[in-house]
């Protein structure tokens, strides 16, 4: 469909992290689809890792400066740009020293999972949907890729569904085989809650771990697809039984134009189905 546009949300993205299935899904896909003639907007966090020296990341101030408040604390929200030249794409990173200037991107140098990954889920989540209020920029397609995204749908259809910057999009979330290991403190229901949002909407949240986390982002969805060829099987029963308009694993030849055709695919359903 003409006049598109896409924000992709993703976990990873090369060249800034190392070449895994998902980063390289997040680094080509969004440059394939604006080809296509769609207009896109890609963010990621702002791991320590990344090099923004050599990467030429920059604030950009405009868009910076809110403060989002996690667990009762102030956190300072700050975004950063950089460009793909070849691909004539801009990336934004969601920053902040609390969360993401550590030197890992999930583990230490231990292979320990961090202990607020929770806190930096929702932080970036967050960070993303707040930034692009800033950029008045309406999406028709969210995509979100990786467990790091997994509360964004639930933000999007619950606390931000009366934004009409939101309130036409369709969320799209894609499922990988790269799980944390720990689940969440119990706690973390009660640091994601923002209005909007019961007690009931996060009910699979018990206990909060990547399954279940999974599944709260595939029931929030609008569609799923499978970003890997095997995935946890309790969730692939899960993702069956919810009855989700579901693209199946697309090779590295078949998923740009599989992407795109799907996109187009849930548009139109809901231009003949309107919620």
């Amino acid at each position: 469909m003409e006049n598109t546009k896409v924000l992709y949300i993703s976990q990873e993205i090369t060249p800034y992290l190392k070449e895994t299935e998902m980063s390289v899904i997040g680094r080509y896909l969004p440059q394939g689809i604006q080809e296509r003639g769609k207009e896109i907007r890609t963010f990621m966090p702002k791991f320590g890792c990344i090099n923004e020296r050599r990467n030429q990341l920059h604030e950009v101030i405009r868009l910076s400066g809110m403060n989002l408040i996690i667990n009762d604390t102030d956190h300072p929200l700050i975004i950063k740009v950089a460009s793909i030249q070849s691909a004539r794409m801009q990336v934004y990173f969601i920053d902040n020293e609390d969360y993401f200037h550590r030197k890992h991107v999930d583990k230490d140098e231990h292979g320990e999972e961090f202990s607020d990954n929770d806190e930096r889920l929702i932080f970036f989540a967050r960070g993303v949907l707040e930034t692009v209020k800033k950029l008045r920029w309406a999406p028709d397609i969210v995509h979100c890729l990786g467990w790091m995204t997994g509360l964004v749908p639930l933000y999007l259809k619950k606390a931000y569904n009366d934004d009409p910057l939101f309130a036409n999009s369709k969320v799209i979330y894609s499922v990988y085989n790269k799980e944390f290991k720990k689940p969440f403190e119990s706690s973390f229901r009660k640091k994601l809650w923002m209005e909007g949002i019961s007690n009931e909407d996060v009910e699979l949240l018990k206990p909060p771990s990547f399954l279940n986390l999974s599944k709260l982002a595939v029931t929030m969805s609008d569609a799923v697809i499978m970003g890997s060829k095997t995935i946890n099987r309790e969730l692939g029963q899960f993702i069956t039984s919810s009855k989700k308009p579901l693209l199946e694993f697309q090779t590295e030849e078949e998923y740009m134009d599989a992407y795109s055709q799907f996109y187009d695919t849930i548009l139109s359903k809901t231009l003949h189905d309107p919620k």
